[in-house]
């Protein structure tokens, strides 16, 4: 007896164990990078079909590793991956700046309705103030922004670069933003980290000009936070004000300051940091509700000497302020490596068991999507069959929305091995809803956070389990979700 409960025991601790590694909310994520045909599409001037084809493929491949989101991005340069009155087609489509794609499609709302159809979130990625990946070269029509507002435009380190120091700068910039927002049904508005470029030595950042004139009296890198500041909060504002459930969310270069610098810093060493060298003020905008999650760039090891991820992770998720913090990956890193720490598996599955079991509500994203192609197996192995083998939803963010839908009403049947459920919805509100359907075992108890129950996520009202006949007595649960991912209270249940 005292060995069959030995036994019990130990087979509670790993079940609890196996539910710890595997949450039902996790943010997971990949990049998919335009500029430069990076990620997508893989050759400038494809026809239509073709890039159409292949933003579907690594969708499917995504989706298969289990992630729920991607982060697209739509400008890498004053340059649109869609219909804009206000900038030109972006030339990593067709080859030709100003240019659409032939046969001609809108590849945002292309992209729009194949993530959602895969109950993924589409979250587009702007470059701010980029205005040109090579400063000598300028493909851009006569009323594109770096012609008609040159005086805007500062040449630095070979790219150029919108000036944030210029109040109707940035305010073209939100603008821009802002259409996007109005007329797709994104989920959320992402930037990346470049706010002011990163220094180069013994280059300065030629914006004496605008600080002459707008500066008021503070100390130049003081008015350079203060530009990006009003910058994010104008932004946040714009895009709320469209569409109040509206997320935005940043991903910052991975160190906000050194701790030798100031003492809420991190105990790292980094040579540039977000608030010294690129003027970005990250956890201000955190604590003032400016953004809705933070998404640092963790692309070091846990053995790197100047910026250990085991040092960095816990310190950004204490840094939250009740807002979502994800973690950014350098899986770029596994693609050459050779040797080191980079060139098996282990490293990346260390930092993605300590985001899991060191915060909790948290996430992560790779960068980027391609190097998935190119690194070897046995990471996709253990993504697909053991990391991500169970869904998860997204972390709902209740300061934009907790009101969760009401619980479906549902109707089962039977026919040979099958069960076949229907269901109905009240949605007074008319809002996009996808449904989670559950199968538990007849003599187990309902638990409602155990995912590897969850049988589908879908958006149809309808489901047939195939197998339903190779469970005893299964029971059935369906639960609501809204656009915010706010699950309602479960259906009834009902079994055959």
């Amino acid at each position: 007896m005292k060995h069959i409960l030995s036994l019990a025991i130990v087979f509670f601790l790993l079940s609890g164990i196996a539910q710890a590694q595997s949450p039902k909310r996790e943010f997971r994520g990949a990049w998919i990078a335009t500029v430069g045909n990076i990620d997508w599409p893989k050759e400038q001037g494809l026809p239509a079909g073709e890039q159409q084809q292949q933003f579907i493929d690594r969708l499917d491949q995504l989706k298969a590793l289990g992630c729920n989101a991607v982060i697209v991005q739509i400008r890498p340069a004053c340059d649109a991956f869609y219909a804009s009155a206000f900038e030109p087609w972006s030339h990593y489509l067709s080859g030709k700046q100003g240019v659409p794609p032939t046969p001609f499609y809108d590849p945002l709302e292309f992209m729009l309705v194949e993530t959602h159809k895969r109950n993924m979130e589409f979250h587009a990625w702007f470059n701010p103030f980029r205005a040109l990946v090579d400063s000598k070269n300028n493909p851009n029509p006569a009323d594109h922004v770096t012609r008609e507002h040159s005086n805007w435009i500062i040449s630095y380190g070979g790219k150029s670069y919108i000036d944030p120091g210029i109040p109707e700068a940035r305010d073209y910039v939100v603008k821009v933003m802002a259409d996007v927002v109005k007329r797709y049904d994104i989920d959320a508005v992402h930037l990346d980290d470049y706010f002011y470029p990163y220094r180069i030595a013994g280059k300065v950042f030629g914006d004496g000009k605008s600080y002459a004139a707008h500066g008021k009296g503070l100390e130049r890198e003081d008015w350079r936070r203060d530009n990006v500041n009003k910058f994010v909060h104008q932004l946040n504002t714009a895009i709320k004000q469209i569409k109040p459930y509206m997320k935005l969310g940043i991903s910052p270069f991975g160190i906000w300051r050194n701790k030798n610098k100031d003492p809420e810093g991190s105990d790292t060493h980094g040579g540039q940091t977000n608030y010294d060298d690129l003027y970005a003020d990250v956890l201000m905008w955190m604590q003032k509700g400016w953004i809705d999650y933070m998404m640092p760039q963790l692309y070091w090891e846990h053995s790197h000497n100047v910026a250990p991820f085991g040092t960095l992770m816990p310190w950004w998720y204490n840094h939250c302020f009740s807002r979502h913090v994800y973690y950014g990956l350098g899986l770029y890193r596994m693609t050459n490596a050779k040797s080191g720490p980079w060139a098996s598996a282990h490293e990346m599955m260390w930092q993605l068991r300590d985001i899991r079991g060191k915060c909790p509500n948290s996430g992560y994203s790779f960068y980027s999507a391609s190097c998935f192609d190119k690194i070897r197996q046995p990471l996709k192995d253990s993504l697909r069959n053991d990391y991500a083998r169970y869904p998860a939803l997204i972390p709902p963010m209740i300061w934009l929305d907790s009101v969760a839908p009401a619980p479906p009403v549902v109707t089962i049947s039977g026919v040979g091995q099958a069960a076949t459920l229907k269901w109905q919805q009240n949605n007074p509100r008319k809002e996009p809803i996808r449904y989670v359907v559950y199968r538990f075992a007849g003599n187990e108890p309902i638990d409602l956070d155990r995912n590897d129950r969850i049988i589908s996520i879908q958006q149809n009202q309808e489901f047939t389990d195939v197998d339903a006949k190779k469970y005893k007595q299964p029971i059935y649960i369906v639960t609501a979700l809204d656009r915010m991912w706010n699950e309602s209270k479960p259906s009834n249940k009902v079994s055959l």
